[in-house]
């Protein structure tokens, strides 16, 4: 009887253990029955979202920060430039654009810094680009006023290094993608695009093709290092060429066509270069004559509108990096007045100035010039002339305290001004193929 009366208890409570089992399990499968729509709905949302929005977080921003209204985006960016500048005289240049005014201390001394920071988002009607002395010839110097309110800029600072005897910039320079001068040493250069900004060491990839032979050229519109290399002048270099190297010649062409040879001084021809280099070299080009110059630069950037070299690096890829001996720029060391040009992530754009030389301020090394740029945010940066060189030009007056009152008359600038009219004539061609700028 007790043995009848225990198996009736068990399969009594094996029944209820599967009815709660089964009510557990009935529970489950109805809230999911209620949450899968939902989850389902929430999912499609997400995928809708990334229909439009790339997932790249830094995408991701800058295309929230496009879609804000211009108001809601300078109220944003003037709170930003608060916050970063907590300590500095902030004055607004235009809308998007704000110049800043401060002292760092460097071992108890102080060094005066001067800043541009602008989104070119919000100024959409500026660009920076580099801008000749004149805008015909490279042998010409003028003072950083008078560059700046010929081109109608707001802000400008001196460029790259040039020689100061003829004022020929030492370095690539490149306006509306056209090449005035070719790479020294391959310095570091910044790219300046429609969407934004790149920073590499720059080579020239450019060679002369005509009858059946190709002639690599070393340069263009530099002066000559070796007797080997060889050279291209257009006519900004001036009227004439230099003379030949020894056992050298050169070669007037007019319209893709050599219409002169000689050991002398050419007339370069406004429809035209000349070509200059070892005569071993250039002979057989003179078969039939016709000839055809092509420049490009390492790397190939493409869309790339401007180019102006500088050395050494300061900021690469959001690090500090000074390569001054790769770059062949020792005499720039030690403690001076400095010049940069740097980017941040957002692709707001950061023109910087340090006096130097000077009791109130002793100038910047590069170093510290360096690690001062990756705290403004910059992930790409270079080092401009400076110096005598240094100078801020905003709003009409020279902002900073060069040594030379108003600065020194300059080969070339860095100017940021209402933009202009696209330009594609040039007298050589010049060819972008892969794209190293993303």
């Amino acid at each position: 009887m007790d043995t009848i009366l225990s198996c009736k208890n068990l399969v009594m409570s094996n029944l209820i253990e599967k009815a709660f089992c089964f009510s557990v399990i009935l529970g489950v499968v109805c809230l999911q029955a209620m949450v899968l729509p939902q989850r389902i709905m929430a999912d499609d949302v997400i995928v809708a979202h990334n229909a439009v929005q790339t997932v790249d977080v830094k995408n991701l921003k800058e295309k929230i920060l496009i879609e804000l209204s211009p108001e809601v985006r300078k109220k944003k960016f003037d709170e930003y430039i608060k916050e970063k500048y907590p300590k500095a005289i902030i004055t607004d240049v235009q809308d998007g654009v704000k110049h800043i005014k401060l002292t760092n201390y460097y071992n108890g001394r102080s060094v005066r810094i001067n800043i541009i920071e602008a989104d070119l988002k919000i100024a959409n009607n500026l660009e920076l680009t580099p801008a000749l002395s004149t805008s015909d010839k490279l042998q010409s110097r003028r003072t950083i006023s008078t560059i700046a309110k010929s081109k109608n800029a707001i802000a400008a600072v001196n460029g790259t290094y040039f020689k100061f005897q003829s004022g020929v910039p030492l370095g690539t320079l490149m306006i509306n993608e056209k090449v005035y001068t070719g790479p020294v040493y391959d310095r570091v250069a910044l790219g300046i695009f429609d969407n934004g900004f790149d920073v590499a060491r720059v080579q020239l990839n450019a060679n002369i093709k005509g009858s059946g032979a190709k002639v690599k050229v070393d340069n263009v519109n530099q002066p000559r290092m070796l007797s080997t290399h060889v050279l291209v002048y257009t006519p900004e270099w001036g009227k004439t060429s230099p003379y030949a190297p020894k056992y050298g010649m050169s070669l007037r062409v007019a319209d893709g066509k050599i219409t002169k040879a000689s050991a002398n001084p050419l007339d370069i021809p406004q429809n035209g270069y000349v070509i200059s280099g070892p005569k071993k070299l250039l002979q057989p080009l003179l078969k039939n004559k016709d000839v055809d110059l092509t420049i490009k630069t390492i790397p190939e950037w493409k869309n790339v509108k401007h180019i102006i070299s500088g050395g050494p690096y300061l900021v690469k890829n959001g690090e500090v990096f000074v390569d001054m001996t790769a770059q062949k720029l020792g005499a720039i060391g030690g403690r001076n007045p400095r010049t940069a040009v740097g980017y941040t992530s957002d692709n707001n754009l950061i023109l910087l100035t340090a006096d130097g030389r000077e009791g109130s301020s002793i100038g910047m090394t590069l170093m510290e010039l360096a690690r001062f740029m990756q705290s403004l945010g910059c992930i790409g940066a270079i080092n401009l002339d400076g110096g005598g060189s240094t100078v801020m030009y905003v709003n009409g007056s020279v902002v900073n305290k060069p040594q030379m009152k108003g600065g020194i008359p300059l080969s070339n600038a860095l100017v940021l001004s209402v933009k202009e009219p696209e330009n594609n004539d040039s007298n050589t061609e010049i060819t972008q193929k892969e794209e190293n700028h993303s």
